[in-house]
């Protein structure tokens, strides 16, 4: 018998093009599928267009909507639906505005019936501010200000860019004047430029050479991060979707130059909560599924492919929490390393100019508390030789020269700043090379061509966002390629200045304070702390900032601080925000902000919090936490209420679930469940005083718009003031350009209104 969850994934998945020949279908019909006792709603939608309908499908309970049916049919009032790819049929009578039948799947058979209904947006729609309303935020902010939000916001004129493998070619997106991106390629020897690719609804997310005559790219549908991998020729030709499974999520996850007309990639195709991994044809779409995630066995998390498309190792979740390394000997996979949550270890790359084929270098903290890159024998389960560490900073970037039989050229790792560590004799040059060129500059070579004659050198640093350039190594020419955002003059930017602080209880943190780029010593500042999104592993870093750089254009200062259970600062720092969500890493940004006004550099009457997923959820608890503290907050896609979060999350996070647990909290152990009562703002939001601003994108996969509905109708019905800006068209996150520049326009007009004393000069730059 087919599960139940291969019968809702096949819900999910339905990819349809439709043909209708009757109008009596315009408009939306919902129906509940009974499977196994349960009920999964769906909801059709007819359309009219000029050779009869389309139509979509949604599937509210999983936040799905808006993916096209396949080959619907009325004949006299008999309706019949198809899927060849899902091997299901719909059969049914029309009447009266309802359609009476049966789904067939594989052979079994369940009633379905559907009535007319009045589609609806994702979450409460009468929530949300009117446009009116939000204009009015934005026009509280009216200083006379050297750069506007746009110069700090819009898209580049262009970015992105790689080189082909070449180097005939460069690749990059550009940005059409009315805010899309287009895919566009650039002869490096006569810098003709044509477009490839058009942006059309969907943004695209990202790209890349698969080979010197196709690009591969990614895109979703509203932000839904559904990925799917689409190719086109460099000469436009061949231009289509290769991976065409909506509700399916697929990632590229190893390139292989050893065979031009394959990626191997990830998706779910199978099971919405697994990614397995298939060999995709670059050309023809042709996929060939290279390892099966068995019912009953434990979940896979991760694939090790060789150069050559080999399936050499496999990493499992075993218990909820812990991992295992499962390495491929004598043809079997057999288990190499049980590995303790918060511990780490993993293969980097293969050591493919070694004689042992089961040389690998791996990033392992199991021998202390900082991760290195060690040489390990995978066969043997033996640790060679430490290759790289740092006593301070976790290290795992290693990069490899092919042509050179993969030889290391350097390694890095992020401390206070970015550092790279050349290794070869060939890549000494070259740093060296473009140290002389570049000074103090950040720099970093970002790509190559297949012989490794050319380098694209991508620099920047805290007042540049970043300025790409072409090194050609024969020539010994350096050549300056574009300049993002180049209306952003250095000499006005702010500094971003890296600090360090004892928490109360005694660890050490780490973080960064950008002030106004004409701050003068004595003065006091509004702050906006900004806590990072994750929160567990990620950690902000020393770099532009443009949310930074707006803020301190408009007299702000800025704080990040990397609290416990952040990356990079070895596992006892990670292990130490374990279940302290809310807590103490809520501590640690207080102490943060405690810090910054003991120097003397902010008002701390006049601090906001602001933060996005992770970092939204800490603008809501720090404003119950300690109310006291902040004169106002911004919330973007943050999580309110920890308890509908976990009922909530992606199906492809299920396997995670225990570790979402131990990092968070477990809701079905008594002492917990009472802690996420505690430090759920949704549930304390009599104790929210200051104004709040709440941004939600409707279809977000991760953090569901019902966090920020929640707190804003709770809040609202205590009489207080809450801007809400929802998009309807985003997920997690704003992409699309018209929806980030009314963010932060928004934003601005709502920090004017609460953060600004009239006493302070209005700062311009």
């Amino acid at each position: 018998m087919i599960s139940l969850l291969k019968y809702v994934t096949a819900l999910i998945l339905m990819l349809f093009v439709t043909s209708l020949e009757a109008q009596e279908l315009k408009g939306s019909y919902k129906g509940n599928l009974e499977i196994q006792g349960m009920q999964m709603e769906l909801v059709f939608n007819f359309t009219p267009t000029d050779n009869g309908y389309t139509a979509t499908l949604d599937v509210p309970a999983q936040g799905a909507s808006g993916f096209k049916l396949d080959s619907v049919v009325l004949q006299d009032k008999d309706v019949t639906i198809k899927s060849a790819k899902l091997q299901m049929t719909y059969t049914g009578t029309f009447e009266n505005g309802s359609i009476k039948g049966t789904y067939n799947q594989m052979g079994k058979e369940y009633p379905l019936n559907l009535e007319k209904t009045v589609k609806k947006k994702p979450g409460n729609t009468s929530l949300p501010s009117t446009t009116v309303e939000l204009e009015k935020l934005e026009a509280l902010e009216t200083g006379d200000y050297k750069y506007s939000v746009e110069d700090y916001f819009k898209t580049p004129e262009a970015y992105s860019f790689q080189l082909s493998p070449d180097g005939k070619y460069i690749a990059y997106m550009k940005r059409r004047d009315s805010g899309e991106r287009d895919i566009y390629i650039k002869e490096t020897a006569t810098q003709k430029e044509s477009l490839l690719k058009k942006q059309g609804e969907d943004l695209i997310r990202g790209f890349y050479w698969s080979t010197k005559d196709r690009i591969l790219y990614l895109q979703d549908k509203g932000g839904d991060e559904n990925y799917h991998v689409y190719g086109v020729d460099v000469n436009g030709e061949n231009d289509s979707d290769l991976t065409p499974f909506d509700g399916v999520r697929v990632n590229i996850i190893a390139t292989l130059k050893e065979d031009e007309e394959h990626v191997i990639v990830q998706m779910n195709k199978d099971n919405p909560g697994q990614e397995e991994p298939y060999r995709l044809n670059i050309n023809t779409g042709e996929v060939t599924k290279l390892y099966t995630v068995k019912e009953g066995d434990a979940p896979v998390a991760g694939y090790d492919f060789d150069r050559k498309g080999n399936l050499r190792a496999i990493t499992r979740v075993v218990d909820g929490v812990n991992t295992e390394l499962l390495y491929k000997i004598d043809g079997e996979f057999q288990r190499v390393k049980l590995t303790e949550f918060g511990d780490s270890f993993g293969i980097s790359s293969f050591n493919t100019n070694s004689e042992n084929p089961d040389d690998a270098y791996v990033v392992s903290n199991l021998e202390g508390d900082k991760t290195e890159i060690q040489l390990y024998d995978l066969k043997k389960n033996k640790r060679l030789k430490t290759v790289f560490s740092n006593d301070t900073f976790d290290v795992s970037g290693i990069s490899l020269s092919r042509k050179r039989d993969y030889e290391i050229d350097y390694f890095r790792y992020t401390g206070e700043k970015t550092v790279i560590v050349p290794v070869s004799d060939t890549y000494k040059k070259i740093h060296a090379r473009l140290k002389k060129e570049f000074g103090e500059k950040q720099f970093f070579t970002v790509g190559k061509t297949d012989d490794e004659t050319q380098y694209m050198v991508l620099v920047n640093g805290d007042k540049i966002i970043g300025e790409y350039y072409l090194y050609d190594v024969e020539k010994d020419e350096v050549k300056l390629l574009y300049k993002l955002l180049p209306q952003l003059r250095a000499e006005d930017m702010a500094s971003m200045k890296p600090i360090s602080f004892k928490s109360r209880d005694g660890l050490d943190l780490h973080g960064y304070i950008t002030l106004p780029h004409d701050y003068k010593a004595g003065k006091r500042v509004p702050l906006i702390v900004n806590p990072h999104g994750g929160p567990q592993g990620i950690r902000d870093n020393w770099g532009f900032n443009p949310e930074a750089q707006l803020f301190a254009s408009r007299g702000y200062a800025t704080l990040h601080v990397n609290f416990r259970v952040s990356g990079g600062y070895g596992k006892k720092f990670l292990k130490a925000g374990f279940g302290e969500i809310g807590r103490k890493a809520m501590d640690d940004v207080e102490d943060g902000v405690d810090f910054v006004v003991n120097q003397g550099w902010v008002n701390k009457d006049k601090v906001a919090i602001y933060g996005g997923s992770h970092g939204g959820y800490a603008v809501l608890r720090g404003m119950t936490k300690t109310p006291e503290k902040y004169a106002c907050g911004v919330d973007y896609v943050g999580v309110s209420n920890l308890n509908t979060f976990m009922e909530t999350i992606p199906p492809y996070w299920e396997k995670y679930r225990e570790i979402l647990y131990k990092i968070w909290y477990n809701p079905n152990i008594p002492e917990e469940k009472k802690i996420m009562d505690e430090i759920s703002p949704a549930l304390h939001v009599d104790k929210i005083k200051k104004p709040l601003f709440v941004v939600q994108g409707a279809n977000d996969p991760r953090v569901n718009i019902d966090e920020a509905d929640q707190i804003v109708k709770s809040l609202r019905e205590r009489g207080v003031e809450v801007p809400y800006m929802v998009k309807y068209d985003e997920g997690h996150g704003f992409g699309k350009e018209e929806n980030r520049l009314d963010l932060y326009k928004a934003m601005m007009g709502f920090f004017a209104e609460h953060l600004k004393d009239e006493k302070l000069e209005q700062v311009k730059g």
